[in-house]
């Protein structure tokens, strides 16, 4: 497959999209023929000419797709797909390579070094600085929504392309192991090619769990101590004193095998399972560290203290230190292997971290003592800072189950104790009730009791949180949470089930009205006395933002997320609370996502004192953190944002742009709701128009896409909502409502006051450069046959009423930045998009057919058209970036 149309931006990335482009398309030619390449490329060169906006281009182009027979549809959209991943493995390893070229060097690379001369210039320096860098406290969750559309057998071999590809940016040309490194490359285009890309079997949440594991094997292990040793030098440089040893400014979380909320598969027995198989494999990385450090350590000169501990061996202390390690670390995974499979064992694992780390201690004192500092500050240094990092869990695993799953637990209880109907009660007698519970020496659960499998399945997940596996949970998330009483009732559950270290229980509130009303229910909840003790002045609060957004609209939702993290500080701070908020935030800017650093620096001012807690999910998790050297530029942007929101806070936002936002807000969700619940229609065109229905038939990951059976856009997942718009281009959640909101001051010429809050409010800034991003991967024309091709006659007025909307915000986003064209001052995406554009554009047209072609007869439809219509929404993310 040619790229000859590939990024002008610089030349060596040029050069290794046509490589591996080249090498795609005679993998293709083998197996199917130069006729079959041929009809790939011109429909190719076809869907180039089409983009220039030529009608008659557009319809030799779809005359093209229209006629294609069964046979080659597969083939076909096989061919775009993988062009567009391998494209993608291209730019993203080019992103991180030393030879990119000037044009593509953002500031990431100077972002931490800047920022520490700005610091210097207001007197923050020295030994304070490197505290405060490793006390930034970051923590990313890594979530398994459904979004990751890539197979873990294809992510691996993407990842061996990636590594390949650097290889060969570090060798000259000419060079003799050019030649052997592209044949590497061929065979394994060539392996990708004769793998199915489209799961057959919807994975598991234990495979979910091992998916995450895997970013931390190949990607985070080594990305953290190298981020760190980054950081150090740095501070070094300009006088300040080193990182303490067992610094951990970022840590990392999951959800994989802990997210129960709206998810059956996730079970007691799998929160067990994933507990112990992150045990398993934390001891075997740190196995591999022992190992390679029991051949390097082989000294001889030693502290006295050292040799005190390993006597058997005073000859090599260093080592004996490392055997005994190696011994322990063997049992450790016996031991969880054993434990995973729910077997007991009699073996002798490390089960604190400290076990790990005090010889670790011991020997790195020790060659600092004999003036071996370059020996304790090579690998050894990196395991230190691994365990301080990931320790014996390896990665914390939140729990979170839904509010009313609690309540149906307390109301069984109350039944078979006949103390009344608890879900009937009022909040004040809810929480006397939970009080007196608490307080109570007697046992809560009933010995001789049968509760429903449901019950019983929350109090059983509870047990697993009382065994030495809940060392390894982090938190218990309550979603859905509403009242302190429904804090009350998780603190009082855990307690019953034998959770004695005081679990922080987190509520989450998710929609308009939760996030208006957190605070207030926050106050009342740190007014009672026994919480106070509790919590022991801490609590975390997460904010989400999927359903805020599916809820109220995008426009509405960030502003609400912004007023709540406000009142949430302010009150936690009247109250004598150490806050620390933890933001929900997808992939896709419909659901809260974007650049790190931009949306950390437009959080409320002082809304980062307590550290960052943020979700990371789905393929977002592969693009930036899926290699080592990519890992480490991400990690950095989060340590500089929270560093610099802390120390270098921007100003408060003026009342009279507060004001604005409030009006904006309330005219963007008025506009949503009444398009998205108030439109008769807009359900119906909304399953008419777009694969929402047939998104089922991917095995995405272990959670349904609906969280009730039938019912409207209400019972439909964030995730595949966003999903839907995006492959047919409309990308209706993320500006929905923000089109009329917008629309209102400009037309009473008010815009110099919104172009003055882009300017200078980092909030406002932020959301209009989002809205800018998503707005440019719209497509009106693409939308547009979709319509054609999928709904009726009847609805078509309403995608008409749509596609002028879209118009009408992208005319808003231009005026508001002052521009001619979007992405004016990001020629990066810009051209990014220009190249997929010509790969993604057929898919789109071939998956509205295969969709009409589907819906006709759905008893008669081909394997070929099944697995080409799989195959088109695979590329269409991959072509995208994003899915959900």
């Amino acid at each position: 497959m040619s790229a000859t149309d590939a990024f002008e931006l610089d030349a060596l990335l040029r050069d290794k999209v046509k490589l591996l482009g080249n090498l795609l398309g005679k993998t293709i030619e083998n197996q199917y023929g130069s006729s079959m390449l041929k009809r790939i490329e011109d429909i190719r060169k076809q869907a180039k000419k089409a983009r220039n906006g030529d009608d008659a281009e557009r319809d030799r182009l779809l005359a093209l797709l229209k006629t294609m027979p069964d046979d080659a549809l597969v083939p076909v959209v096989r061919g775009f797909n993988q062009f567009l991943n391998l494209a993608n493995i291209a730019e993203q390893q080019h992103g991180a390579s030393w030879r990119r070229s000037d044009f593509l060097h953002d500031d990431v690379e100077q972002m931490f070094s800047n920022l520490l001369d700005r610091l210097q210039q207001k007197g923050i320096a020295g030994l304070n600085l490197s505290q405060k860098v490793a006390d930034v406290n970051i923590e990313l969750v890594l979530t398994a929504h459904p979004t990751e559309i890539t197979r873990r057998t294809l992510i691996q071999k993407y990842d061996l392309i990636a590594r390949l590809l650097q290889q060969r940016d570090d060798l000259r040309d000419g060079h003799p192991q050019l030649l052997e490194i592209e044949q590497q490359l061929a065979s394994v285009v060539e392996e990708i090619w004769h793998s199915d890309e489209i799961r057959q079997v919807r994975p598991t949440a234990v495979d979910e769990a091992k998916w995450g594991f895997a970013v931390i094997e190949n990607s985070l292990w080594y990305a953290v101590p190298q981020l760190l040793r980054n950081l150090d030098d740095e501070l070094r440089q300009r006088g300040s004193s080193a990182l303490p040893l067992t610094a951990a400014p970022v840590r990392f979380s999951s959800w994989m095998g802990g997210d129960r909320d709206g998810n059956p598969n996730v079970t007691s027995a799998v929160t067990r399972e994933v507990l112990f198989l992150a045990r398993w494999m934390a001891a075997d990385l740190f196995l591999r560290d022992i190992e390679q450090l029991g051949m390097q350590l082989s000294m001889t000169a030693a502290s006295a203290e050292l040799r005190r501990a390993y006597p058997d061996n005073l000859h090599e202390p260093y080592r004996a230190c490392m055997h005994q390690l190696r011994h322990r670390l063997e049992q450790t995974k016996l031991w969880a292997a054993a434990k995973a499979r729910g077997a007991e064992s009699d073996y002798e694992p490390l089960l604190e971290d400290d076990e790990l780390l005090q010889p670790l201690m011991l020997c790195y004192n020790s060659l600092v003592e004999q003036g071996l500092d370059t020996v304790a500050n090579g690998s050894l240094l990196d395991t230190l800072r691994r365990v301080a990092c990931f320790g014996l869990a390896l990665v914390k695993l939140d729990v979170r189950q839904e509010s009313t799953r609690h309540a149906d637990v307390l109301q069984e209880i109350c039944a078979f104790y006949n103390w009344g109907d608890y879900k009937s009660w009022d909040e004040e007698k809810k929480q006397q009730f939970l009080l007196n519970e608490l307080a109570s020496r007697r046992p809560l659960i009933p010995s001789r009791w049968t509760p429903t499998a449901e019950t019983q399945e929350v109090l059983d997940t509870m047990s697993v949180l009382a065994t030495r596996a809940g060392d390894g949970v982090s938190c218990y998330i309550i979603s859905m949470a509403s009242e302190p009483s429904d804090i009350l009732a998780v603190a009082l559950l855990l307690q019953a089930c034998g959770v004695r270290d005081h679990m922080p229980v987190v509520p989450l509130f998710e929609t308009l009205s939760d996030l208006e009303q957190s605070a207030p229910r926050m106050e009342k909840l740190w007014s009672v006395d026994w919480y106070r003790q509790y919590c022991k002045g801490h609590q975390q609060v997460m904010i989400g933002y999927s359903d805020s957004s599916k809820d109220a609209g995008q426009l509405a939702a960030v502003w609400a997320q912004y007023r709540a993290q406000e009142a949430l500080s302010k009150t936690a701070q009247d109250k004598g609370i150490k806050l620390r908020l933890f933001h929900g935030r997808g992939g896709s800017v419909g659901r809260g996502g974007g650049p790190a650093h931009r949306a950390i620096l437009s959080q409320p001012p002082g809304s980062v004192l307590g550290g960052l807690r943020v979700t990371e999910q789905g393929e977002m998790i592969r693009f930036k953190f899926g290699l080592p050297e990519v890992a480490v530029r991400n990690l950095k942007v989060y340590v500089s944002a929270v560093l610099e929101a802390n120390l270098l806070p921007p100003e408060a936002a003026q009342p009279q742009w507060r004001e604005r936002m409030e009006q904006l807000a309330g005219a963007g969700v008025k506009s949503y709701r009444a398009m998205v619940r108030d439109t008769p229609d807009f359900v119906r065109y909304f399953r008419a128009a777009t694969p929402e229905q047939e998104l089922g038939k991917l095995s995405l990951g272990s959670r349904p896409a609906r969280r009730k059976s039938g019912g409207g856009i209400e019972t439909l997942r964030a995730i595949p909502w966003i999903f839907a718009w995006t492959q047919m281009r409309l990308m209706l959640p993320a500006w929905l409502g923000s089109d009329e909101a917008l629309a209102q001051p400009v037309n009473h010429g008010e815009l110099p006051q919104l172009q003055s809050m882009y300017a200078q409010w980092p909030f406002f800034r932020t959301y209009i450069d989002m809205l800018e991003m998503v707005i440019s991967k719209a497509d009106p024309a693409i939308a547009q046959y979709y319509e054609s091709r999928l709904v009726e006659a009847e609805l078509q007025p309403l995608g008409s009423q749509l596609r002028i909307r879209l118009q009408k915000i992208r005319e808003l986003v231009l005026a508001i930045k002052d521009q001619q064209t979007l992405l004016q001052d990001n020629l990066a995406l810009q051209h990014s998009m220009s190249v997929r554009n010509p790969y993604t554009d057929p898919l789109h047209y071939l998956q509205a057919e295969l969709l009409y072609r589907e819906r006709q007869d759905q008893d008669v439809v081909s394997k070929e058209v099944e697995r080409a219509l799989k195959v088109t929404m695979a590329g269409i993310a991959a072509g995208m970036r994003n899915t959900g």
